[in-house]
């Protein structure tokens, strides 16, 4: 198993290599180049850069997020293919790089969806919340506006401002567009880029929806276990495989989160660990400790550990403590206690199986 944080780069975060570094038993970053739009080719000397500056600073670059899916491919237009092989291209650029995991999504429009950045906890902290009766009030534009208006000043994954104008245009694309048909292109994406997976030595890691939900009308295809051994019986090719994200599989609590494990730990490749505190269509983000939450994080790592995991782990989404201000879910010190929380959760498992 390899502790990582993930980050934005010097320019658009404010977090540090260095501070990330001294986190104890942190290993790897999760990267993107972000100022590239979804459908670009990663240029390699882009990509080499980016490692090289991570590498520098003592760490790794193993697993990659998000090389973002064009919406034309998920809509399986008459762009879809120039788009796919673009994404190809990327994906040979990461071999050669070094790169092992690709974590990317499949959700329409947006990547996920939250109706409050700073939602107050009694110890004065903040944290992302979901409340589904302020999106049955709200059009997905005044969403936009919402969360633009609220994330102190940083671009969110998904939600970057200069998507706004598209907005409109996307929803009338997705009219007509069902589960089977997202099923569909979502199959013949893997299928296109799967062998040069294999040949790069990649492994394609999808992210759940988030929430595990519809949103606005959008079909959901990734939601829980049905759904992910659906996924992995399709493209059965080891190159195809899971980012197992609690904190968005946990929203629904009908998700058992540690049998779902125990089914399709083999075919995860990436983890994306954090609480929530559930209620009926709602939900926050919490302290990683399981007391805090619903979830129960030492019975997780403990079937991740029994699966025979030995991927990439990231801290979710943290609160805002101490203090700081910084891209909502994406301070230092909350994801810095969570990565040593995760890690004595994980040294616990092992050493007891020993």
């Amino acid at each position: 198993m390899q502790m990582t944080f993930r980050w934005f780069g010097a320019d658009r975060d404010t977090v540090t290599l260095e501070q990330i570094r001294q986190i104890p038993g942190m290993q790897g970053i999760v990267p993107a180049l972000h100022g590239l739009p979804a459908g670009e080719v990663w240029p390699l000397e882009d990509i080499l850069a980016m490692k090289a500056e991570i590498e520098a600073a003592g760490l790794t670059m193993e697993c990659i997020e998000s090389v973002n899916v064009h919406e034309d491919i998920k809509l399986g237009n008459e762009n879809a293919e120039k788009y796919i092989d673009n994404y190809i291209e990327s994906i040979r650029s990461l071999g050669k790089a070094g790169a092992k995991v690709i974590c990317y999504n499949f959700m329409p429009v947006f990547d996920w969806t939250r109706t409050d950045l700073s939602m107050p906890l009694p110890d004065g902290s903040t944290c992302l919340s979901y409340n589904g009766i302020q999106i049955e009030g709200k059009t997905p534009e005044e969403m936009f506006r919402a969360i633009d208006d609220n994330s102190n000043g940083y671009a969110l994954p998904g939600w970057e401002t200069e998507r706004m104008g598209e907005i409109k245009e996307l929803f009338a694309k997705y009219q007509g567009i069902t589960e089977e048909t997202l099923r569909r292109n979502l199959v013949h994406f893997l299928e296109r880029i799967t062998p040069v997976c294999e040949e790069c030595g990649i492994k394609m890691a999808i992210h759940p929806d988030d929430p595990p939900w519809p949103i606005f009308g959008l079909p959901r295809i990734m939601s829980n276990l049905d759904d992910q051994l659906w996924l992995l019986d399709a493209v059965p090719s080891e190159a195809n495989g899971l980012t197992f994200c609690t904190g968005s599989l946990g929203a629904d609590a009908k998700n058992d989160l540690p049998a779902m494990l125990r089914k399709v730990g083999k075919r995860t490749y990436f983890a994306h660990l954090r609480n929530v505190c559930v209620r009926e269509s709602w939900f926050n983000e919490t302290a990683h400790l399981s007391r805090d939450g619903s979830l129960d994080m030492y019975e997780i790592i403990k079937a991740l550990y029994e699966s025979g995991f030995d991927g990439c782990i990231r801290p979710d989404h943290g609160r805002m403590l101490w203090g700081e201000t910084a891209r909502p879910g994406y301070g230092l010190y909350d994801r810095a206690l969570g990565a040593a929380y995760l890690n004595g959760l994980w040294e616990a498992v092992e050493k007891a199986a020993k």
